[in-house]
């Protein structure tokens, strides 16, 4: 008995130990989203995540057939909503992208695709807490836009680059990329091309 409880003291001691010597290392260096995560904090993290998962969702199939109208869809979607983190080709490669903590997933590899497609429905429903996923769609398990963009997902391995580049033009634009691409289209056309306007912008 003597054994256990001296055991018990020691193992305290480190969890002790390790946690002053944590709390030394955050005072000190901060919290940064730029650091890479460790290994252990993503193998934690992905654990996390599928016990997150209701066990009904994770024999869930998707209701929607990947028809050409509904990958097209999604598509339009995923241009619009999840590519600003996740890019268009779905492997995370943006300005969010490569500073959220923990990185987006590459979309096409994987461990993204082995989940069941109820688990990628509920992740997209229910967003991922600590992370940047948040909750997108109606709430239920039968929201379309979302089982359309489960079968956009499985289509990620084989995007062709002709889908990808026609998904850059659904990619929301700012006011200065919309007026520098319609300055462009106007040159192309012969027309003027005006890059500093005679009247300054008014604050």
């Amino acid at each position: 008995m003597r054994r256990v409880i001296h055991a018990l003291g020691i193992c305290f001691l480190i969890v002790l130990i390790g946690g002053a010597f944590c709390i030394a290392w955050v005072v000190h260096y901060g919290f940064s989203t730029r650091t890479q995560p460790s290994a252990l904090e993503s193998a934690v993290a992905e654990s996390m995540r599928a016990l997150a998962v209701p066990s009904r969702y994770k024999s869930l199939k998707n209701p929607v057939t990947a028809s050409p109208d509904v990958l097209r869809e999604g598509i339009e979607h995923w241009a619009d909503h999840c590519a600003i983190c996740h890019a268009n080709n779905g492997g995370g490669d943006t300005m969010y992208g490569k500073t959220l903590y923990p990185r987006p997933p590459d979309m096409r590899q994987k461990d993204t695709q082995e989940m069941s497609d109820g688990e990628l429905y509920y992740t997209i429903q229910n967003g991922i807490m600590l992370s940047g996923m948040p909750a997108f769609g109606t709430p239920g398990d039968n929201d379309l836009d979302s089982w359309k963009l489960v079968a956009f997902i499985r289509h990620l391995p084989s995007l062709s680059q002709s889908e990808e580049l026609e998904m850059g033009k659904m990619n929301p634009k700012s006011p200065e990329e919309l007026e520098e691409e319609k300055e462009e289209e106007n040159f192309l056309q012969g027309g003027p091309s005006d890059s500093h306007p005679s009247h300054p912008h008014q604050h």
